[in-house]
Formats: structure tokens, C-alpha cells, sequence
């Protein structure tokens, strides 16, 4: 893609895009194979790209070390988090992660010592030159191909492991769950065990993409982590289908590129943007890559098909 727009703004759009597909999998964990609605993903995003600006900028920690720490300790805070609010369920359970989320946030505006508050903390370093296979790679610059590399190898490994979770039996008892917690329980399983994975796994992916997000920028303030940014995170996965792989994939493009494509209608941008969600929430309840997938079956099974009955041959 790089390639077929050279253009500094897309490709910077792109690379946005990719941060949040490694939120959307994240997100997906919870909501389309648990079928638990977190409201709580951009904060554990925030958390991800605070540790990692504050050992980077005050330790002296490398970025790359910052890559693996930051979503570590967010996976530990969730753990913290998710193991009392994981014991309620359905709607509750989505109140407070909001709740969760406005905690985060309120900590972050107020707590100006160390993140600097509102004004936020400028000059956050981009990653240090690597080396590979004998070519120095370079990632400065506001819309650096290597950094789009980089966020688009953790965009397919969030994508890959998520597959793998839902091809395990871990997946399987997630599904199961979606379906009928009850009738899980009932069955033997300890649904809180597997509840708090795919929670924390989420939470995981979403330091992750808050890392990359906080080196990518080199600025960072509390106003990218609210409620707002969480219920976007949501709407990404519903557009492009919860429960599936690629559905996130869909959803976290629509929902970085659509704003722009929309600048068009200058101040009634947000209010046609909103509209179209809206709308696509309430027609495509089950996002688009399900309505292409049945589609597509619609079309392979309508099609005529052809008499293998050929004239018998004379003797």
C-alpha cells in the first residue's frame, strides 16, 4: 500500500490504522468471543503508552525493551482490574470497565507531576536505528515506511495470535460462553478463568497499541484515552463484525480513514460520521464482513448449475 500512495499523509493514516487493528483484535477478545462489552480498552491503552514514555524519557529504557514491559505491566494491571469487576455480569460488567476507564483518565489529567497533565509530555524518542540482515533501518520522521513496518508486523501478530486463540480449546470454551455462560457453568467449566484471559489478553494488545501510538506521535497527553476513544474501539469492531478475524481488521480502517474522507463536509463532518455509524449499527447488526461473507455464499449457491448429462454415444 506504502507503494501505491506515496503520499506522507496516507501513509501516516495507515500507520494510525494499523495501531488500531492490534485495538481492535485486543478488543474482540472480550466483546465478539466472550460477548463481555469492555468499555475500558482505550484506558489500558493509555497505560500501555504512559509506562512506556516514562521509562524511555526518565530510565533510559530502549524503546524496543518498552515494546515487550509496557504491555506486560498493563496485562498485570488488568489482572488487578479485571478479577473482582469479571465476577458481575452483562451489563454491569460494562459499567464498570467505564467506570475503570474514567478512573484512568481522571489519573492521568490530574496527576501533572508525572504525566505532565492536560499539557501533556512533548519529544516522546522514536525507536533506536536496527540493524538486519546487514541494512540499518531508520524510524524517524513523521510518516517513516519503517515505522509503518513496524506497526504492520503488530497489527498481523495480534491478528495471528487471536486466531490461535480461537482455533484452541481456550477459544472454544470462549464461544461457549457467548452463548450460554449458564449452560458453560453447568458443564463444569470455570468461566471466570477463561473471562479473565481473553480481559487480559486485551488489555495486553491494548498497551501494545498504546506504545506504538505514544513513539509514533512523539507527543503524549490524556485526551487519546477517554470514554469516547473506548466506545470508537467498540463501534470498530461492531462495523466490521464482532466474532470474526478480519472484522477488526474492517472496522479499525473504516473508523481511521472515514473521518477524513468525510473533512468534505467541514463542520457537519462529525455529525455525518456519527450518522453513518448509526446507521450501519442499526442495518448491519452483525458488521459488514459477515453481510460480504453471506453474500458471497448467496451468489455461489444461486448460481445455475450445469447438466453433467451428456447424449449417449452410438454404437
Amino acid at each position: 500500500m506504502p507503494h501505491a500512495f506515496k503520499s506522507p499523509y496516507y501513509i501516516h493514516l495507515m500507520t494510525l490504522a494499523l495501531i488500531w487493528i492490534v485495538l481492535a483484535q485486543g478488543q474482540n477478545l472480550t466483546q465478539g468471543f466472550v460477548g463481555y462489552v469492555s468499555i475500558a480498552q482505550a484506558g489500558f491503552m493509555g497505560i500501555g503508552a504512559y509506562i512506556s514514555t516514562l521509562l524511555t524519557m526518565n530510565f533510559g529504557v530502549s524503546v524496543w525493551t518498552t515494546l515487550v514491559i509496557a504491555p506486560l505491566l498493563t496485562g498485570v494491571m488488568a489482572v488487578v482490574a479485571g478479577y473482582p469487576s469479571l465476577r458481575v455480569k452483562g451489563h454491569y460488567f460494562s459499567i464498570v470497565t467505564l467506570a475503570y476507564n474514567m478512573v484512568i483518565f481522571i489519573v492521568l489529567m490530574t496527576f501533572r507531576a508525572l504525566t505532565g497533565g492536560e499539557a501533556g509530555i512533548p519529544d516522546v524518542p522514536r525507536p533506536s536505528e536496527l540493524t538486519l540482515f546487514g541494512h540499518v533501518f531508520s524510524f524517524e520522521g513523521r510518516s517513516n515506511l519503517n515505522y509503518y513496518a513496524l506497526a504492520l508486523s503488530a497489527a498481523v501478530l495480534a491478528t495471528v495470535f487471536c486466531a490461535l486463540v480461537l482455533h484452541s480449546r481456550a477459544g472454544r470454551v470462549m464461544l461457549a460462553i457467548r452463548q450460554n455462560e449458564d449452560l458453560a457453568e453447568a458443564m463444569g467449566v470455570m468461566t471466570s478463568r477463561y473471562k479473565l484471559f481473553a480481559f487480559v489478553m486485551s488489555s495486553i494488545l491494548a498497551g501494545l497499541a498504546g506504545t506504538l501510538y505514544a513513539h509514533y506521535i512523539g507527543f503524549l497527553n490524556p485526551e487519546p484515552f477517554g470514554v469516547d476513544q473506548s466506545l470508537n474501539i467498540i463501534l470498530a469492531v461492531i462495523l466490521g463484525g464482532s466474532g470474526t478475524l478480519t472484522g477488526p481488521i474492517v472496522g479499525a480502517v473504516s473508523v481511521t480513514f472515514l473521518p477524513e474522507i468525510l473533512r468534505f463536509a467541514d463542520s457537519f463532518r462529525l455529525i455525518t460520521y456519527g450518522l453513518i455509524l448509526v446507521v450501519a449499527t442499526i442495518f448491519l447488526p452483525k458488521g459488514l464482513v459477515p453481510l460480504v461473507a453471506s453474500l458471497w455464499r448467496w451468489s455461489r449457491t444461486s448460481r445455475p448449475i450445469a447438466s453433467h448429462n451428456k447424449p449417449a454415444s452410438k454404437a
